[in-house]
């Protein structure tokens, strides 16, 4: 089994900008200080998926301008900031995979599984999900990981991943245990 790490929209202008989710805080230590660190040590890939919008989205008929690509709102957060190691792909849509090339890159890589993190667990997580389900990975979301802009959001999205999706909930500590647990 090959894993990938997804970081989804941990961007400004989801965390402090102009659509900020305050709830966001509330993933950046288990990402910043446990799962991802935890993922370089052993290998794992870390690939940010970033939204990174052009005047014409469509998307923005719905959230007005966010994530504007070449604009600081569009960066990932300074807590997050990619290593040399990582990938960064930008996104137009709520999904992942959606025209970034992100499958071929997951594929190249023999990348087998994902794990998910990042913004919307009802939206970007949801839609990257469904993605990766119709790609043949199995999912696995970190729940300390993803959030949403509410409770209610957060888990009807992760109630509905396992759902539809059969996505494993797990946590940033399990998985960084798993990982220490196949090194040895």
């Amino acid at each position: 089994m090959r894993d990938a790490v997804i970081v989804l929209d941990m961007v400004n202008d989801f965390v402090t900008g102009t659509i900020a989710a305050e709830r966001a805080q509330r993933i950046i230590p288990s990402l910043r200080d446990e799962l991802l660190p935890a993922a370089r040590e052993h290998g794992i890939r870390v690939i940010y998926v970033n939204d990174a919008h052009r005047p014409e989205d469509l998307e923005l008929e719905v959230w007005g301008e966010h994530a504007m690509q070449g604009t600081e709102g569009a960066d990932v957060i300074p807590d997050l900031t990619p290593t040399e190691v990582d990938d960064v792909f930008a996104k137009r849509f709520y999904d992942g995979f959606h025209e970034t090339g992100l499958d071929h890159h997951l594929r190249s890589l023999g990348v087998d599984r994902i794990i998910v993190t990042g913004l919307h667990t009802n939206m970007c997580v949801r839609h990257t999900s469904a993605s990766a389900f119709f790609h043949g990975y199995d999912i696995v979301v970190p729940e300390d990981c993803v959030d949403a802009f509410s409770e209610d959001d957060h888990e009807r999205g992760l109630e509905y991943l396992t759902d539809v999706y059969n996505a494993e909930i797990s946590s940033a500590a399990d998985i960084s245990d798993e990982w220490e647990n196949r090194a040895t």
